[in-house]
């Protein structure tokens, strides 16, 4: 990316920091990995893909969060808790029989991006594991309350989880 065009990028993100990331990656031509480093530094921790195991197995002790798939033709969400899993036959496996469940190819996670940044109005705290093309597999948001405040636990387990993974 040429630097007046990360300039630009940068601009709009700190302009608007909720912007759907995906949206702001088709407009701009860029991938959603560009989105997210081009959010402010304050919102935004980068850490390697070699944590994906350890990050989801972390995630697992959360309870409910909503995690979301955004692809060009849908979005589907799920809010629940997320199995633990282990790495078996070239897949990072979510063993359980029902909810949320299957098979992750966690070798091309090239990247886990802990974002902390408003979205419609509220704060919002999400994990994106980012792949090897720069896009987004999957996001695991932290959960609200029935205030629909982020759950104070999960929150302090995401600011943790961040500070270990990118140290």
């Amino acid at each position: 990316m040429l630097s007046t065009e990360l300039a630009a990028l940068k601009a709009h993100m700190a302009d608007d920091p909720g912007a759907v990331i995906e949206d702001v990656a088709r407009e701009r031509k860029v991938t959603p990995r560009q989105v997210i480093e081009a959010l402010p530094e304050r919102m935004v921790a980068m850490a390697g893909g070699n944590h994906f195991a350890a990050v989801m197995a972390d995630i697992a002790q959360w309870g409910e969060v909503t995690l979301i798939v955004h692809t060009e033709d849908a979005i589907f969400e799920f809010t629940g808790g997320v199995p633990a899993g282990e790495v078996s036959r070239g897949y990072f496996n979510l063993m359980q029989p029902k909810g949320l469940h299957g098979h992750l190819r966690h070798e091309r996670c090239a990247a886990i991006a802990f974002v902390e940044r408003p979205f419609m109005g509220k704060i919002s705290a999400f994990i994106a594991f980012v792949n090897v093309d720069g896009g987004i597999m999957y996001k695991v948001f932290v959960g609200r309350d029935e205030t629909r405040a982020l759950r104070t636990d999960q929150l302090e387990r995401f600011r943790q989880l961040a500070r270990t993974a990118t140290e």
